[in-house]
């Protein structure tokens, strides 16, 4: 360092030294270069993706930590900086290299995390349970890690300076009413924090879980650390606290298995075969896309009636959501397609009866007829009094 601080003696001794540490951070900088694009090429790493992924991604954290701790090293051959500025650099090239490797180390960890999904995604002979699964446990943890090494971050590069170590430390102390304010103006981000940790766990929702809430269709679109995004089939979106799932009950039509069990009503006339109904049902269902040919979920039975028509009901189940929406469609323009060329009498109807009286019996009961009244005539019609009155 002091054969480089020679080159730099006809220069006033500040900006001699300025330009030392701008010189080593250089330095390190082309240094870092060299190593990050030299690396990937050598002979055993030339075909692992992984290790160009890494490089990529770290790179400029590298560097940057690689350019403080050089510019730090640098610092001590210095000598146009007063005391009190040399103090102030050493603090801040500790703070600087504070916030590069903890930030550095969230990306990292975010990189990983991001890969291990991606390989778990990748795998043939995972189910999508599985996979969603592992997708809830690890974003929820993963925000809580990067949420709690972020504030651990800043706090440890904050107390590297005298004056925010004392005031974080008056603070603390301070206590009293402030942190009885602090601690229940804080509760509802804390039970929120709780509550992530215990559904990453437990589990009672899972990425893209299609839930009921509000009576809408809405699928779980993405889990944060306090709230859930829900997104509904017409593409709206539902905020809401992640508490909300462990105090309130609701609907998780996906949380074990994504299969479901559609049904079909129709409402029928009194003289439809039944028979007949069942064997469209069977030739209709089997040419539904959507159906996943598992018989142990078909039925067609008379489900309800009334004093005009009686209720059919077809199920039949679906490999999904989206799956079972189509197929009940697809399976009611189906059926009622075959009832109107096949059975068109089953179609609903109305029925009027009129019953003729006897020959002797009178149209209408005489207690039923009204009375005549007598109403003014015109004309000659009129053979009354003359009750107009004189002019």
């Amino acid at each position: 360092m002091s054969r480089l601080l020679a080159w730099f003696d006809w220069l006033p001794p500040s900006l001699a030294s300025t330009l030392l540490l701008c010189a080593a951070a250089l330095f390190a900088l082309l240094f870092s270069r060299l190593i990050t694009e030299a690396l990937p090429r050598l002979p055993g790493l030339r075909r692992i993706a992984f290790i160009h992924e890494t490089i990529a991604r770290l790179q400029n954290h590298v560097r940057l930590l690689l350019m403080i701790v050089a510019a730090s090293a640098a610092l001590p051959a210095t000598t146009g900086f007063t005391p009190k500025t040399i103090q102030f650099l050493a603090h801040f090239f500790v703070f600087a290299s504070i916030i590069t490797i903890g930030f550095g180390l969230i990306k990292a960890f975010r990189f990983g995390t991001d890969k291990y999904l991606d390989r778990i995604a990748n795998r043939a002979q995972v189910d999508d349970i599985t996979v969603r699964s592992h997708q809830t446990q690890i974003r929820i943890l993963r925000r809580l890690i990067e949420i709690t090494c972020g504030v651990i971050t800043v706090g440890a590069a904050l107390m590297v300076f005298e004056s925010v170590r004392q005031y974080g430390v008056s603070l603390f102390a301070s206590a009293g009413a402030a942190s009885l304010v602090v601690g229940l103006s804080a509760r509802p981000a804390l039970s929120n924090l709780i509550a992530g940790i215990q559904i990453a766990i437990t589990q009672p929702i899972r990425m893209e879980d299609m839930l009921i809430l509000n009576g809408d269709w809405a699928y779980v679109e993405e889990i944060n650390a306090t709230y859930v995004v829900l997104r509904t089939w017409d593409r709206r979106r539902y905020i809401v606290p992640i508490a909300y799932f462990l105090e309130n009950p609701f609907q998780n039509w996906t949380h074990s298995s994504p299969s479901l069990i559609g049904s079909v009503f129709l409402w029928l006339d009194y003289q439809t075969p039944m028979d007949e109904v069942r064997r469209l049902f069977h030739e209709e269902l089997k040419a539904c896309e959507n159906w996943d040919h598992d018989m142990n979920s078909v039925g067609c039975q008379v489900a309800d009636s009334n004093a005009q028509v009686i209720s059919i009901r077809l199920i039949a189940g679906a490999s999904d959501a989206n799956g079972m929406w189509n197929l009940c469609c697809d399976l009611r323009e189906r059926m009622l397609k075959r009832l109107r060329e096949d059975l068109p009498q089953s179609l609903p109807r109305g029925r009027t009866a009129i019953v003729p009286g006897a020959a002797d019996e009178p149209a209408w009961p005489d207690s039923l007829v009204s009375p005549p009244v007598n109403r003014p005539m015109s004309g000659s019609q009129y053979n009354g009094p003359d009750i107009r009155p004189a002019r």
